[in-house]
């Protein structure tokens, strides 16, 4: 059974030739991403992805531009509002690199850019582009303009004499 918004390619299948792809979500594809992402409603969701293999260097370079249109809750006032997120991304892939070599590559030079690993030899454009917009999206999205501000329910003198380090500072004079 395949997910929704699932475009699988095969590695080996892919030509020297750069090779791009449009992915757009349909209605179904749109419910499947908003339980993905968490969201409220996801409202438009596509991808532009350029693959450029090369199977000299097994290499193959993944880079794009995803644009998503998502409906948000601000955890400040509760509101739901509309947000757009347009990240680019380049990604490095090596085609036979595997964990071991790549645990190995990490504990050598943790600064270095390690590539990523191609799994039963495909990748997922979709999975790479809700990935991609996961990334970017705030953990605790507000509207714009909206700022929280903390009003305590007691006045201060009130907050002085709760305060547990007062009752010290009777004790040490």
């Amino acid at each position: 059974m395949q997910k929704n918004f699932s475009y699988p390619i095969v590695v080996d299948e892919l030509t020297r030739t750069e090779k791009k792809y449009h992915l757009k979500a349909t209605n179904k594809d749109l419910e499947y991403l908003t339980e993905v992402l968490q969201v409220p409603a996801v409202k438009d969701f596509e991808a532009e992805i350029l693959l450029k293999n090369n199977p000299k260097e097994h290499i193959l370079n993944v880079s794009g531009k995803v644009r998503a249109e998502l409906e948000l809750e601000s955890v400040v006032s509760l509101e739901h509002f509309t947000k757009v997120y347009e990240p680019e991304f380049s990604l490095v892939y090596d085609t036979q690199m595997t964990y071991k070599e790549q645990r190995a590559l990490l504990e050598d030079d943790n600064a270095a850019d390690v590539p990523d690993i191609i799994e039963n030899g495909k990748i997922d454009l979709g999975q790479i582009a809700i990935e991609q917009v996961a990334l970017v999206m705030e953990d605790y999205p507000r509207k714009e303009g909206e700022v929280f501000e903390f009003i305590s329910e007691f006045d201060e003198e009130t907050t002085k004499a709760q305060n547990p380090f007062s009752v010290l500072a009777k004790l040490k004079k």
